[in-house]
């Protein structure tokens, strides 16, 4: 059985005949599926063992990275593999693993039953897909979804939190200890990705493998928050790993410590949560069985 758990809002999409439209897709791909719509984020672990329970050798998670996250870190252990539908706004996994974005394609995707493994961090014992981090995103977050709760729309409140607090984000101090060394410094950000990230170019914000079994730390010590821009430019243009300001390294494991501080707001995927330091990240290599394309990120 193919269990197929939907975020019905997913990408802001709230059509209703969306579970029938994917089952009619399964159906036509000769995979029957059973379509679950999720009532909540917080609803989606239970949803999760039930499917499992009620005998699922798939479990599709239909939504965006945070849906896929939430299913994917109820998943693990199970052995059961995990299908992904990018129906969200950015589906950031779903690319990095070359999955199309259109929908039956991806269904097909499913429906063929290639697999592979791929890795997941960890922080404290909660899996991410994509990357965590903390400073200024977090906080940006935050303040873009203060400014949808008064009704502005997603991506103008994400551009005018951004402007807000890059205007006024002091910077972060970190103690980080790796398997490599230990530093201490002021950043606007400390990022760590499931695997290596493109820095910059066209690809940036992508990554070419996710079965390399490292973490990556990414850190600017050298940069005030509202130089960040800059370096983006800077990114893009293809000059990211010439600028001395931007940093990163590779590590199997890793701790993060705040002077003074004992709770820190994190983002895990695009969800941002409130997390007890040290922050503690490793790699889970090969943790997950996911169904993939003939090429992936991970072949």
């Amino acid at each position: 059985m193919i269990a197929v758990l939907l975020n019905p809002t997913a990408g802001g999409s709230k059509t209703s005949d969306l579970p029938r439209t994917l089952e009619a897709s399964f159906a036509a791909a000769g995979a029957p599926a059973k379509v679950i719509v999720l009532d909540s984020p917080a609803s989606t672990a239970g949803a999760v063992r039930r499917a499992l329970d009620a005998g699922a050798t798939i479990v599709v998670a239909a939504g965006g990275d945070g849906t896929v996250s939430a299913v994917a870190a109820a998943m693990l252990d199970s052995h059961v593999p995990l299908g992904v539908l990018p129906l969200g706004t950015l589906n950031h996994f779903a690319k990095d693993l070359g999955l199309p974005v259109d929908l039956e394609q991806a269904v097909a995707v499913v429906a063929a039953g290639r697999t592979i493994r791929v890795d997941l961090g960890e922080v404290n014992g909660r899996v991410f897909i994509n990357n965590s981090s903390i400073g200024i995103y977090p906080d940006i977050v935050v303040e873009r979804e203060s400014l949808r709760g008064r009704g502005y729309r997603k991506w103008i409140a994400f551009a005018i939190a951004t402007g807000r607090v890059l205007h006024r984000f002091p910077g972060v101090v970190v103690r980080v200890h790796s398997d490599r060394h230990v530093e201490t410094f002021r950043t606007p950000f400390l990022f760590v990705g499931n695997n290596e990230y493109q820095v910059e170019g066209i690809s940036i914000g992508r990554r070419v493998r996710l079965d390399q079994g490292s973490v990556y730390a990414y850190v600017a010590p050298r940069l005030r928050a509202r130089d960040l821009p800059k370096l983006g430019a800077s990114a893009l243009l293809g000059r990211a790993t010439r600028n001395p300001s931007l940093r990163a390294f590779a590590t199997d494991e890793l701790e993060v410590s705040t002077p003074g501080r004992r709770m820190l707001r994190v983002a895990l995927d695009g969800e941002v949560t409130h997390m007890a330091t040290p922050l503690r990240y490793r790699v889970r290599r090969a943790a997950m069985e996911v169904m993939a394309p003939l090429t992936s990120a991970a072949t």
